[in-house]
């Protein structure tokens, strides 16, 4: 009989339990989050990292240029 009419399983059944909304209890919500999020951890890192790279171009740039002066100095020298 299985291989004729195999058990199909039953369809999950829809539990929808409707949620009111509490504009007082969203606003206190609100407020617990905002205490607690002063500034992620991303965030600053974020910050952090393009201040190093700012620094790390500005060094980059003045060993290139110090180069470039080196070389035509040795260049007008000889």
């Amino acid at each position: 009989m299985s291989v004729l009419f195999p058990k199909v399983p039953k369809p999950r059944e829809w539990d929808y339990r409707p949620i009111y909304y509490d504009k007082d209890k969203e606003a206190r919500k609100d407020k617990k989050l905002a205490r607690l999020h002063h500034g992620s951890f991303r965030e600053e890192h974020e910050k952090n990292m393009t201040e190093l790279r700012k620094r790390k171009n500005s060094r980059l740039l003045f060993w290139i240029a110090l180069l470039i002066i080196l070389i035509f100095g040795v260049y007008i020298l000889l």
